[in-house]
């Protein structure tokens, strides 16, 4: 895309260089290689007759001639300004994305270096006891209500930022964002669950922290929050509404505490 972009501007820029129109003064004009003013008169090599040719400068509108060279000329480098800015860009994104771990997963941002995040095993707790919550497996439907939770009151994932940024791969086109967690006797609350007696709708509440979400490639975002988080727990999640089907990797804010040194990047 870069190459035929810059291939078009050079071809624009040699059609440029090759064809001025030399305007007279009656409306009609030549067009021409290239031109000059010589002792009132002006010489011209002529694209239609591939010679060079005279005319008396009385005859010639220079005004026009020199005004819309300079137009046309101003264009071309203004386009030359944007394809440069958007190739830089464009190498900027696959440099970005070239130091992102291949496969599905989240991955924290840490200085120049990227820390991948383990995926946490998460239970659902209901009134009829606790199960490991599977993504392809359906959970128990009963009616009533229930968590779905992470064990330990504390993640092992300690970060000193209050606006994290990372980058999460999806497998699949899957809703994703980061959310609160709830300490609670020992453990952490994902989401709580409804489910209604009748219909088994399942409605699922989570505490949402509101971001930015940049796509980088296909199936790559990167996500922040938008404005700086409170200590506490937290998780970046993907999932599918009404499905309890979550993935989570889960961390702490905590601002004293000690960072062990950033991985390279793509380590």
């Amino acid at each position: 895309m870069s190459f035929a972009r810059y291939l078009l501007f050079f071809l624009a820029l040699s059609a440029f260089a090759a064809n001025v129109k030399l305007y007279m003064k009656d409306g009609e004009y030549h067009l021409v290689r290239e031109y000059k003013v010589e002792a009132g008169r002006v010489r011209y090599y002529s694209v239609e007759r591939g010679d060079w040719e005279e005319v008396p400068l009385s005859l010639v509108d220079l005004k026009r001639t020199e005004a819309e060279t300079s137009q046309r000329q101003a264009a071309l480098e203004e386009e030359a300004k944007i394809i440069t800015a958007e190739d830089k860009a464009e190498r900027a994104r696959l440099n970005e994305v070239a130091k992102v771990p291949q496969g599905p997963g989240v991955h924290l941002v840490v200085g120049d270096g990227i820390s991948t995040l383990k995926q946490a095993e998460s239970e659902v707790h209901t009134s009829k006891g606790r199960s490991v919550l599977k993504a392809v497996a359906p959970i128990p439907i009963v009616s009533g209500k229930g968590t779905v939770e992470l064990r330990m009151g504390h993640s092992l994932n300690k970060i000193t930022t209050n606006r994290p940024e990372f980058y999460i791969s999806l497998a699949a086109e899957e809703r994703f964002g980061i959310i609160r967690l709830t300490p609670s006797k020992g453990v952490r609350i994902v989401e709580r669950l409804t489910i209604m007696p009748v219909t088994k709708e399942m409605i699922e509440e989570q505490d949402q922290v509101e971001i930015f979400r940049q796509q980088v490639d296909e199936g790559l975002y990167k996500i922040w929050p938008t404005k700086p988080i409170e200590p506490g727990e937290y998780a970046v999640i993907e999932y599918t509404d009404g499905k309890v089907n979550l993935q989570v990797w889960d961390f702490a804010y905590d601002p004293n505490a000690k960072i062990a040194p950033a991985t390279s990047p793509g380590g």
